[in-house]
């Protein structure tokens, strides 16, 4: 058995975690991580451990969906208390730095008043000294920036927190990831190894190249009383065939949400990949990684929230892609934490950032990276990029989650591209309040109607339209909808025909119908296929 070549089952988990919580991005930058642990893990557990009945009634109530509840059915109270004590010992240094965190801005908020600020640097916390720059805005507001790379190297980036959990699954389900950790379980396997472990690459592979299970087993350093249930997880059954694409058009595949891919006989493009990556049986018709290409030239990431960047998707990708696109930023904010950084100390070695309105070139094809507004809660958030993909003369836009706030940005955007043939637009127009994600990084309490006013939130009808009316596409495609089930533990959202972005995207897809155009809200898969100069053909 040790020797004989084998294949990862289609329907193998690969779940990374932070301290067993979900892992998304806010846990690998070090000071979200550390923000995200105090305020939103030990926050949740204290209030688990407090009224148990609580979390349990609310989970089962859809209006409390994505809320800070535990999904325990109210049980296992002995290790919600374990996983407590475990994180207050192993993150010791972490909550010391969010505390730190949370002293500073107070500090800044009763000396700084406008003075120089080089004596002030004197009452900076001393564990977070030289690891800060203070400043003032141009209105004599304070504030500091990390040096961020300096914290990857730091105490404070805790790689040991990192694990993969390893496990099969049928279906969907899983609790909201934000708010309920993994305890463990029987049929699930831990691997306590780090993000940028090369057994990660290796294990993802054997989805398609077979390789011995000692080999794997020593790698990953699988001790003896686990090896049954490590083995369950493989079989000798090759997958099927991957199917290159190989004609003469542009083929474009919906995998849900926002993840697009774009493929010539020569090129591959992937954008924000979320992918039902497991092989079994759904109700919604879906493509799955056995769709995806050996190679990937491109991954285009537009922003930086959980349901974009997907590190269960991108990690088992890794092996594959050649170039990862992100955003750039490097100002060292609490809330902007710097994407290749990011990319980079979780073994990605092939990653570049982009400026607004920035190209690259390659075979026939030009990426230009695009302003992106609104859906951040009115933060100064520079880490978020739209983009324009043109393949010949045929231009695909991906708008992502933009909230056209000023229309006269995209006036300005089209008189340098110009007209588009397909327009990709998310319209989750309600959107979550600024805390449910950015909560745990602010260090003063923010007013209900404040927080209900700032809101991460896409284009309604109105706003969309504008974007039809300067772009003059042929196509528009509504998707980042969050409506498949296999995004539902990321986003909590779960629509019925009378949700606001349900009625709003329906407006407008009709909209664009009466005026000829092609329009559809995309849901579960979708292939198109494009002539390079003109018209699509829909399958």
């Amino acid at each position: 058995m040790e020797n004989k070549q084998m294949y990862l089952k289609p329907n193998v988990v690969l779940e990374p975690l932070v301290d067993k919580w979900y892992a998304w991005s806010h846990l690998i930058s070090p000071a979200t991580a550390a923000m995200n642990i105090v305020s939103r893990h030990l926050t949740i557990i204290d209030s688990y451990l407090s009224a148990p009945s609580i979390h349990a009634e609310a989970v089962l109530n859809p209006k409390m969906r994505g809320g800070p509840f535990m999904d325990f059915q109210g049980g296992r109270i002995d290790e919600v208390e374990a996983l407590q004590k475990e994180t207050v010992e192993k993150q010791e240094k972490v909550i010391q730095f969010a505390k730190a965190i949370k002293e500073l801005d107070r500090m800044l908020a009763t000396e700084a008043k406008g003075y120089g600020l080089e004596t002030v640097y004197e009452k900076v916390p001393n564990i977070l000294k030289g690891y800060v720059e203070l400043y003032y805005d141009r209105n004599n507001n304070p504030g500091f920036r990390f040096f961020e790379s300096l914290l990857y190297n730091s105490e404070y980036y805790n790689k040991s927190s990192q694990s993969i959990a390893m496990w099969i699954t049928n279906n969907d389900e899983r609790p909201f990831c934000l708010s309920t950790p993994r305890l463990e379980e029987k049929d699930v396997l831990n691997l306590n190894i780090p993000f940028d472990h090369p057994g990660i690459d290796e294990l993802a592979k054997m989805k398609r190249v077979p390789q011995s299970l000692g080999y794997v087993k020593a790698m990953l350093g699988i001790p003896a009383s686990k090896e049954d249930l490590f083995d369950s997880f493989f079989t000798d059954t090759p997958p099927p065939p991957y199917q290159k694409y190989t004609g003469d058009k542009i083929r474009m595949r919906y995998f849900g949400h926002a993840c697009i891919l774009v493929e010539t006989k020569d090129i591959s493009i992937l954008v924000d990949p979320l992918i039902s990556y497991y092989g079994y049986h759904s109700s919604v018709d879906h493509f799955s990684d056995v769709d995806l290409p050996d190679m990937i030239d491109y991954v285009l990431i537009t922003h930086n929230h959980q349901d974009h960047i997907l590190f269960e998707t991108l990690l088992p990708l890794r092996h594959k892609i050649k170039n990862l696109i992100v955003p750039r930023t490097n100002s060292g904010k609490l809330e902007d934490p710097d994407l290749k950084l990011m990319f980079n100390n979780v073994g990605f070695n092939n990653v570049f950032a982009m400026d607004e309105m920035e190209t690259i070139k390659f075979s026939d094809a030009i990426i230009t990276a695009l302003p992106f507004i609104g859906e951040h809660s009115d933060l100064n958030i520079l880490t978020k990029s739209c983009f324009l993909v043109k393949i010949g003369s045929f231009k695909l836009l991906f708008l992502a989650d933009s909230r056209i706030v000023e229309p006269k940005l995209y006036d300005h955007i089209h008189k340098q591209i110009g007209d588009v043939d397909v327009m990709f637009i998310g319209m989750e127009c309600d959107g979550a309040p600024l805390t449910w994600l950015y909560g745990p990084l602010l260090t003063k309490k923010l007013a209900r109607d404040m927080d209900g006013s700032r809101r991460l939130a896409g284009s309604d009808c109105e706003k969309g339209l504008s974007l039809v009316n300067i772009f003059n596409p042929k196509e528009l495609y509504v998707y980042a909808m969050g409506q498949e089930p296999w995004c539902e533990f990321i986003s909590s959202i779960k629509y019925t025909d009378e949700s606001n972005p349900i009625v709003q995207s329906d407006k407008l897809v009709k909209i664009c119908r009466n005026r000829g155009m092609v329009a559809e809200r995309l849901f579960g898969e979708k292939e198109l296929l494009y002539d390079k100069e003109v018209a699509s053909l829909n399958i």
